[in-house]
């Protein structure tokens, strides 16, 4: 055979071959010490803010992480880019790991994936410019020579939907609103791959938290961006995610497709949080069945023998409360003995 017959068969290989992800997840834990009053304010045990948490994102996808406050989700999104560091489990970008770098070692690795926080207002230093603000990540990482930096900087401003001209005002001259899309510029400023957006809009009134999620799907479309969206509005995951992870005390419950979780959500958890959701039908509203969870939150510093919502759960066996479910199925992964009866 010819070595030119020999390249379709090669290509073919290519082609099927599994992509790696962009962002890879593996069992990551956060666990904070903690201490109580007594002899020699000794340690008492550990907060699990986050207890085995596994998940991929594609390039150029959203992965949505919701969940009641208190679940895990930011220590999550900090944990990913080191501003928590890990206990334990692992965090590869493009195949590297990163979990276990240096702070000078994570700085190259730091481009490619950045942060847009929840509070607007208290992500931007008061004192500097919003030129300034945007260009100080491209002094960092030696982006532009300097007099095309200003130039890149009213760029970016033209991108979030902000006039160029505001450059040498400060942050205080601006709209909670505004002051996101300053915060969505810096993000951008470096070409990151993958943005990490810990609650992006729920500081944000309702009229301008859609113009916020319709500009990320803009910028995902135009630049090629990945997302982790983590928000506690299952309405917003369900307009901009691909997939959805449902968090409970630190761990994921279900994962799935978007519509597929939505359309037929498996874990009682997720079940619960969307029957709590307000739909925009009187009549639907009134006739949909409601889960009412009862109790509270338990405490993330027990450790659980099983399943940590078995003492809230409708459906709970105890076989439940003896060992702990595994997130298991295809795409549609569910952690639930139970789950899909």
């Amino acid at each position: 055979m010819s070595p030119t017959a020999e390249k379709p068969a090669s290509n073919r290989n290519a082609a099927n071959a599994v992509r790696q992800p962009l962002l890879d997840v593996r069992n990551l834990s956060v666990h904070f010490p903690f201490r109580r009053g007594g002899l020699f304010n000794a340690q008492h045990g550990f907060i699990r803010a986050v207890d085995g948490v596994s998940f991929q994102v594609a390039e150029g996808e959203t992965l949505g992480i919701v969940g009641e406050s208190g679940c895990g989700k930011s220590t999550t999104a900090r944990a990913i880019v080191k501003l928590v560091r890990p206990t334990g489990g692992e965090v590869y970008l493009e195949g590297r790991r990163i979990d276990r770098l240096s702070d000078r070692e994570m700085l190259p690795y730091r481009q490619n994936i950045q942060m847009i926080f929840q509070d607007p207002f208290a992500s931007l230093n008061p004192r500097m410019t919003i030129g300034n603000i945007i260009t100080e990540p491209m002094n960092i990482f030696k982006l532009y020579d300097r007099s095309q930096r200003k130039l890149e900087a009213m760029r970016l401003m033209d991108l979030v939907g902000l006039n160029p001209r505001f450059l040498n005002r400060y942050p205080h001259e601006f709209s909670g609103g505004q002051r996101q899309r300053i915060g969505i510029a810096r993000a951008l400023a470096v070409q990151p791959k993958l943005i990490i957006c810990d609650e992006p809009v729920s500081a944000l009134d309702v009229s301008i938290q859609a113009q916020v999620i319709n500009l990320l799907m803009e910028l995902q479309e135009k630049l090629g961006l990945a997302y982790v969206i983590i928000a506690h509005d299952l309405a917003v995951v369900r307009h901009i995610a691909h997939r959805v992870g449902v968090m409970y005390l630190g761990r994921l419950v279900e994962t799935a497709p978007k519509s597929e979780l939505y359309a037929n959500p498996r874990h009682p958890y997720t079940q619960a949080l969307l029957s709590a959701a307000p739909i925009p039908d009187p009549r639907a509203e009134r006739e949909r069945k409601r889960i009412e969870l009862r109790g509270e939150v338990p405490s993330p510093e027990k450790v659980y023998a099983g399943c940590t919502f078995a003492d809230r759960c409708p459906i709970a066996e105890q076989s439940c409360r003896e060992s702990q479910p595994l997130l298991q199925g295809g795409s549609h992964q569910a952690a639930c003995f139970k789950a899909g009866l």
